[in-house]
């Protein structure tokens, strides 16, 4: 038996037992119930992301005083990881669909998820050294806040990750790629509004 044909097989399997109607839900890739999720994530980081940017129009003196603390340079290239890794797994989602085996990309995509965390450490740390941490003032509270309530679902994209090569479907795939890209995304917004915005 071919992996393409258990992978047309699981398809089968997968479309029977799918006979709830979501709606507008329907027609988007993995499982709808993420969706209903990462509506709830992108309203999350966005009222975050909206408060650190009232709170810096409220006290702008503080907030440039401590984002030159911030290293641009590791930020950018945490940009550039995560966006890569967003790509190796929709690279994997391609490879799956043509009935091949994703589980090379997808560990790929979760290495350089798990090297986007350790750039994170490596930042954090930095700071700590430096005397900055969450009581230090409203943008560092807010800063660690975000990029900590991020790295946090780093943590669990990785997992469901860690858990779909195992339960190897197109849907289980579909539905943890959706997650990552949406963290993404989130990253792609906080980069520039808590970087590099004055």
């Amino acid at each position: 038996m071919t992996l393409a044909h258990t992978y047309r097989e699981s398809e089968k399997r997968v479309s029977q037992t799918q006979t709830a109607d979501w709606g507008p839900l329907s027609g988007l890739p993995g499982n709808p119930m993420i969706w209903i999720l990462i509506l709830g994530e992108l309203a999350v980081f966005g009222a975050l992301l909206l408060g650190f940017s009232v709170a810096r129009v409220l006290d702008p003196a503080t907030f440039a005083a401590s984002q030159i603390h911030l290293h641009r340079l590791l930020g950018g290239l945490n940009t550039l990881v995560l966006v890569t890794s967003g790509f190796l797994v929709a690279a994997a989602i391609w490879r799956r669909r043509e009935g091949h085996d994703a589980r090379l990309l997808l560990a790929l995509g979760m290495l350089l998820g798990a090297v986007f965390l350790a750039i994170k450490g490596v930042e954090y740390g930095q700071l700590f050294a430096a005397g900055f941490d969450i009581e230090t003032n409203t943008f560092f509270q807010l800063y660690f806040l975000i990029t900590g309530f991020h790295a946090v679902h780093i943590v669990l994209g990785l997992t469901i990750f860690g858990i779909v090569s195992f339960a190897d479907s197109i849907e289980n795939l579909e539905t943890g790629a959706a997650f990552w890209h949406m963290l993404d995304m989130v990253w792609v917004m906080i980069y520039p509004i808590i970087y590099l915005v004055h």
